[in-house]
């Protein structure tokens, strides 16, 4: 079913993180009004939207209050219970739809899917006891890193297994639960990309440039566009991702994050919805990955999405905030602050905003790279 939602019309969000914030910004700005769902009374989209429901993200009378109230539902993360998007589909338009939510919340079924469909992932096991973990070491050798299938974000619920002490550390901790994991094997890569497909209701696609990613203790730091990886690499990224954007049928926005390989890309993860690499497109794009999914849920053209500046990205964390605020008058003109509005303790590694630096070309993003290692 394909439906055109015109602005004036009210959009429901299905979470109220700074994801959720930032499309509310975007949607109206195009006159759509916004009603949120989220547990945290007064949280980030709450801020800009007409009026928040404070509901947990598995209380189904609370999100069909949204939808009752609403044109269009979408999800910002994959916090959200896909029971309960599974259950509004039947009656409300939910054009994102529950599978590709169920898909990426359960990382096992992820890399299942994606191999299913013949993209490239590095070699898995499905782990649910310590002698399958075992077994599976013993196929794909040392370093491996075992991952809880469901749950889990930034590193956590994460552990990277290079000896047999660490296996029987993994064993251990596998045999103490009652969940089931995934074991991959630890890749080589030379660096990280990601890319973002946005897509209509009847397939109409548009790709976002490929970013390169920066990590730091397992949290993103830092993502550079246009990535620094070869045009075979990028042309081979954007097909990936626009094959898989199909496989699964998206409406509105897919992620799909690889390692670069010296023998070819490997599909890392896949998120659909916006995505913290992807909020570069803010000010260097004409057309932001939140307005896109805008777009694409309300059955608007898509727009373009070519990039209109070199541009490095930087989160912004709790440990870095008051440093930040404290310099910001020193920074150059070129240099642009996001923040997302979030109260309360200001966790050392909460994510609070972004620094979005505008470059004139390749030259200077190196040395906005180097400045910014420095400096952080």
């Amino acid at each position: 079913m394909v439906k055109t939602i015109l602005p004036g019309s009210a959009i429901g969000i299905l979470g109220g993180g700074q994801l959720g914030r930032m499309t509310a910004i975007e949607a109206r700005k195009m006159g759509y009004r916004i009603f949120c769902l989220d547990p945290t009374p007064g949280c980030p989209c709450s801020q800009v939207a007409d009026d928040q429901i404070v509901a947990d993200f598995d209380d189904v009378e609370a999100a069909v209050r949204l939808a009752e109230r609403v044109d269009v539902l979408i999800y910002e993360f994959e916090n959200i219970d896909a029971r309960v998007v599974e259950e509004l589909e039947k009656h409300y338009y939910l054009p994102q739809k529950s599978r590709p939510l169920a898909v990426a919340q359960n990382r096992l079924l992820e890399k299942q899917q994606l191999r299913q469909g013949g993209f490239p992932v590095a070699p898995f096991f499905r782990v649910t006891n310590p002698e399958e973990l075992t077994a599976g070491m013993t196929e794909i050798g040392y370093p491996g890193v075992l991952k809880i299938a469901r749950g889990g974000y930034d590193g956590k619920g994460q552990l990277v297994i290079n000896n047999h002490q660490e296996l029987d550390k993994a064993c251990a901790l596998v045999k103490a639960g009652d969940n089931e994991w995934i074991l991959e094997k630890m890749i080589s890569f030379t660096c990280e990309v990601s890319v973002i497909v946005a897509r209509t209701e009847t397939g109409k696609v548009a790709v976002y440039p490929v970013a390169e990613n920066i990590h730091r203790e397992n949290i993103l730091h830092m993502t550079v566009v246009p990535a620094r990886i070869s045009p075979q690499e990028e042309a081979a990224a954007i097909e990936i991702a626009r094959e898989i954007a199909h496989f699964f049928q998206i409406v509105g926005l897919l992620t799909v994050e690889f390692f670069v390989t010296p023998s070819g890309l490997l599909v890392n993860e896949i998120a659909p919805r916006p995505h913290n690499s992807g909020h570069y497109t803010l000010d260097a794009c004409y057309i932001s990955q939140f307005e896109q999914l805008t777009r694409a849920v309300c059955g608007l053209p898509l727009g373009p999405t070519q990039l209109l500046t070199p541009a490095v990205m930087i989160n912004i964390l709790g440990r870095d905030l008051p440093g930040i605020l404290e310099k910001l008058p020193g920074f150059p003109g070129h240099v642009k602050i996001h923040l997302y509005g979030k109260g309360g303790n200001a966790a050392p590694k909460r994510k609070m905003g972004h620094l979005l630096i505008k470059a004139d070309g390749p030259r200077e993003i190196d040395a906005i790279i180097r400045e910014l290692e420095d400096r952080w």
